[in-house]
């Protein structure tokens, strides 16, 4: 009886822990993008690692205007994209949908984004970021070396 038992703890916590591997990492976001819809004094680029880990930055000359730090990250077998840097505090984006070449995620008490909506477009790395009233479209490039 104590070995049906941990044979069957043992496949609980093997089940489990494999459930993890199963959430998708939007990898179409690796890369070095520059915005190709920007104002002409500004360029903003976004870097994103294998690990899904980025930053976002806009340069007007040579100075920052606007820096964050990004990360998707799973939280109980949910993913989020994590933001730092425009609050005090990290702000946290639930997905709500995903296929191998998109990402849709939500934070209704945001005041603006509410909805940010990253897809893959031909060559080009597409987002969407919006509240009720007012959206901004981003357009990047991939930047070659």
């Amino acid at each position: 009886m104590k070995l049906v038992l941990l044979i069957f703890c043992s496949f609980l916590i093997i089940s489990c822990s494999n459930k993890k591997e199963n959430i998708k990492q939007p990898d179409f976001l690796t890369g070095n993008w520059i915005r190709t819809n920007d104002k002409d004094s500004v360029k903003t680029y976004e870097i994103w690692q294998k690990n899904l880990t980025g930053i976002g930055f806009s340069l007007k000359g040579k100075d920052t205007i606007f820096f964050e730090k990004m990360d998707i990250v799973n939280i109980k077998d949910t993913l989020f994209l994590k933001v730092d840097g425009p609050n005090e505090e990290p702000t946290f984006f639930k997905f709500i949908n995903q296929t191998d070449s998109s990402f849709v995620c939500v934070n209704t008490l945001n005041e603006f984004p509410k909805k940010i909506k990253y897809y893959k477009e031909n060559n080009q790395l597409k987002a969407i970021i919006s509240n009720d009233d007012f959206k901004i479209d981003f357009v990047f490039e991939k930047i070659k070396h």
